[in-house]
């Protein structure tokens, strides 16, 4: 993928998503860096950015702290001294850093429409309908006599506040794709079920590496009635999966591999466990974005490397260790197109507003949703 070009297109239509003032359109990459630079410095200490490993390089040049949304989130959290969290990702993010600020912070988005297809997947109205229909066929969602839950709901970082809530409320955890087997074996240890959402393939992953077979595993439809299955499959069944799934990383496939390592018969694959599971078996290492980045670096010098995650991590991953040739799994490359919003010229706007006493996009998670929403969050960092 050539990102150049995209970037250049895109500037073309990026009053389009959230409108921008006039001013903040037509700047040249030049101004763009001087500006974002001299607001940066203006508001020092007082202000945070944090750059999640898929942002643009344009962007993330100018984050404080890099990383996953919940290392970034709890970055946030420890720069107490900051009124204003600027979280370059996307939606689900800024919440998740809403949840865990300290009580005088700030959090906003530069821009509105950086939203996630995956978090969009699963909608509040629709786990509750799961829950319902779940109870109407004979899954019990409360104690049961042995004084453990008949399903513990467990919801992967990547969903909304609402989710999150939901799951608080109901005895449940949140995950992110480095704890995933820790956070499923606390809630076996809890329940005799896991719901887990949104995503199925982390929780498929995960659960299959842990050795539990396919077939004690179904998958939730939200679209369908009674999730698609009947009582017997839901009864029977120790993961159930919500069927989501991430837009980028399920574009990886098997033949792509297959054509690596035609190519390159020593080289290796890393994959994140958002991709199918057929690619993951197909791999020789999988793990979150962190476990990726670890191990190319630490792997020898002159290594080869495909890796099945957003392009612009693996872009940044190549820079980084010249030593090793690191490609995408894909050819054409797979982008984060709704990480991609953010732009340098949001980004701007943002921050001159604050210089200037205005604050901008500030996400805010209300109660009872927030404290819901947190303890689902604390009860996974107390691990």
């Amino acid at each position: 993928m050539d990102i150049k070009i995209l970037t250049d297109y895109e500037k073309q239509s990026i009053g389009e998503r959230q409108p921008l003032p006039e001013r903040y359109l037509r700047l040249s990459d030049d101004e763009l860096d001087a500006r974002i630079a001299a607001a940066k410095a203006t508001l020092g200490k007082r202000c945070v950015i944090l750059g999640h490993h898929y942002q643009r390089d344009e962007v993330i040049k100018f984050a404080d702290f890099i990383g996953d949304s919940l290392k970034l989130s709890r970055a946030a959290a420890s720069r107490t001294e900051a009124d204003y969290i600027v979280f370059c990702g996307v939606h689900f993010m800024a919440e998740s850093a809403d949840i865990l600020r300290a009580p005088h912070q700030k959090v906003v988005l530069p821009d509105l429409a950086a939203g996630c297809s995956m978090a969009d997947m699963a909608a509040e109205d629709q786990l509750e309908i799961c829950w319902r229909e779940l109870e109407q066929m004979g899954v019990r969602t409360d104690a049961l006599e042995n004084g453990r839950a008949g399903i513990i709901p467990v919801t992967y970082i990547n969903s909304s506040a609402a989710i999150k809530a939901f799951v608080g409320a109901h005895g449940g955890i949140v995950c992110t794709s480095t704890n995933a087997k820790a956070i499923m074996t606390w809630a076996w240890e809890r329940g005799d079920k896991i719901l887990m959402l949104p995503d199925q393939h982390l929780g498929r992953n995960t659960a299959f590496k842990m050795g539990v077979p396919l077939e004690e595993m179904v998958v939730w439809d939200p679209n369908e009635i009674y999730g698609g299955l009947d009582a017997e499959q839901a009864k029977a069944a120790r993961l159930l999966l919500w069927k989501g799934h991430c837009s980028v990383h399920t574009r990886f496939t098997v033949p792509q591999i297959e054509a690596f390592r035609k190519k390159y018969p020593e080289g290796r694959v890393v994959a994140h466990p958002e991709c199918t599971l057929d690619v993951v078996r197909a791999s020789d290492e999988s793990g979150s974005t962190e476990y990726i980045i670890n191990t190319v670096k630490a792997s020898p010098p002159g290594t080869i490397w495909a890796v099945a995650t957003e392009v612009h991590l693996v872009n940044r991953l190549t820079a980084e260790v010249p030593d090793k040739t690191i490609v995408t799994l894909d050819p054409f490359g797979c982008l984060c197109s709704t990480m991609f919003r953010v732009s340098p010229n949001h980004l701007l706007w943002i921050l001159e507003g604050l210089v200037e006493g205005n604050i901008y996009n500030q996400i805010t998670v209300p109660e009872p949703t927030r404290s819901n929403a947190r303890l689902a969050l604390d009860r996974m960092l107390a691990l």
